[in-house]
């Protein structure tokens, strides 16, 4: 039995084409490489205009394949909450955007599962930190002053309520 191969790729949600990086990586394993990006495009529909990490497993064997999809970057889930192109070049001056709390939790969920977090108040400083490097302020402030009052427990409320 031939050996599954696994070819992981960045597509841009909702519109990966059979053209380079899918269609040489996909080629050679001579399975159809259309139905394959239909698939993708169908599990990435809803991450339109973000990066999404892919995994594709193929058997080289049966042509059989098989498709996951990872969640889109921390900093593509707060350009694409924000609604903006990208973040700041210059994050300690120029500010690109404003995060309410509640999107930061959003958004800490959706990558909980891949962080190093143990907890939702972990996984939303995580968050807070890549706001940082954005230059995107959180409930118009700093996000290091919101991680300092996660930690003081001003948040607690609302992540007792999210842990439920």
């Amino acid at each position: 039995m031939a050996e599954k191969k696994v070819v992981e790729l960045l597509v841009s949600g909702g519109q990966a084409t059979a053209g380079p990086p899918l269609g040489p990586a996909l080629g050679p394993l001579g399975v159809n490489v259309l139905a394959i990006v239909n698939k993708i495009n169908e599990l990435t529909k809803d991450y339109s205009g973000m990066k999404v990490p892919v995994k594709v497993t193929v058997d080289p064997e049966t042509k059989e394949f098989e498709v996951s999809v990872g969640t889109p970057t921390t900093s593509a889930l707060i350009v694409s909450e924000l609604k903006i192109r990208k973040g700041s070049g210059t994050p300690s001056t120029e500010k690109v955007g404003n995060l309410t709390m509640k999107q930061v939790m959003s958004i800490a969920k959706l990558k909980r599962p891949e962080l190093l977090a143990k907890t939702l108040k972990a996984a939303a400083k995580e968050v807070l930190g890549s706001c940082v490097s954005m230059g995107v302020t959180v409930e118009d402030k700093d996000p290091r002053e919101v991680q300092r009052e996660i930690d003081e427990g001003k948040y607690d409320q609302i992540f007792s309520k999210s842990e439920e």
